[in-house]
């Protein structure tokens, strides 16, 4: 059966910041209970794996899991925290000899090549604008708000009758942005706070209350919360629905009925 392993489960800054000393950054600094790198996961199928963003913890994502290639990569959208890791990837494919292919709709391509101009030359860029198969699963991207930081891509996968998305930089979904995430078996699902206090318009991702409310919308059977920052304790006991969880990097879970 295909798994889904995550490889990181933080917010753009990660898990400890280094200049912090919170409960939180502190305990991930022992026993390491809420250690989060980068937001990433490992999709593993018969045909080979597809790693899903290349953030700037990609090499210690990688040596975690014993992984010392990839072929492929799934890109939701252009921000450090999602990209940074591709120069090292481009790296690793010059001195294997290999080639690496990143699958992302046109726009985010556009960003990643003025940022990073010379990945080309080890790196093939493959539009998915109107969706893609790979393992046996119909990837179809969608774009969602990503409130102040503009947008970004969620992701639906559908196999043999199952479906899961995975969305981890969004908020403030419109009608018509909630509807791939109808009727999933498993959502993922970035949340940044349990109740972020911030201003509305100083924000780009889901608190975990305000999840609630979509999930009550969207009813996915299972839910796993990524994206998290400091401001998440794994070992507070939240309340969370039936069903809901929070991811942790190394957890695997399985694809399908």
């Amino acid at each position: 059966m295909d798994q889904l392993t995550f490889l990181g489960t933080g917010d753009s800054m990660g898990v400890p910041r280094m200049y912090c000393n919170c409960a939180v950054c502190d305990e991930s600094r022992t026993t390491g209970l809420n250690r989060r790198y980068r937001s990433s996961a490992l999709l593993r199928t018969e045909e080979g794996e597809m790693l899903i963003d290349c953030g700037p913890d990609w090499v210690t994502q990688m040596e975690m899991i014993g992984l010392r290639s990839l072929e492929r990569a799934l890109i939701t959208h252009p921000h450090h925290d999602h990209i940074a890791g591709l120069p090292e990837w481009f790296d690793a494919c010059r001195w294997t000899k290999g080639r690496g292919a990143a699958f992302a709709p046109n726009t985010v391509f556009a960003t990643i090549r003025r940022q990073y101009p010379w990945l080309e030359k080890r790196l093939s860029y493959v539009p998915n604008d109107g969706g893609m198969e790979f393992g046996g699963w119909r990837i179809s991207p969608w774009e969602v708000c990503h409130g102040k930081n503009g947008t970004s891509f969620a992701y639906r996968f559908e196999k043999n009758g199952y479906s899961w998305a995975y969305c981890s930089d969004a908020i403030q979904l419109t009608e018509q942005q909630k509807k791939p995430l109808h009727g999933l078996n498993m959502l993922v699902l970035g949340t940044n706070f349990y109740k972020e206090d911030a201003k509305p318009e100083s924000r780009s991702v889901y608190d975990m209350t305000e999840a609630f409310e979509l999930l009550l919308e969207t009813k996915p059977e299972r839910v796993y919360f990524t994206h998290m920052s400091h401001g998440v304790d794994i070992g507070a006991g939240y309340a969370l629905p039936a069903g809901v969880q929070l991811a942790r990097h190394g957890m695997t879970v399985s694809l399908g009925t």
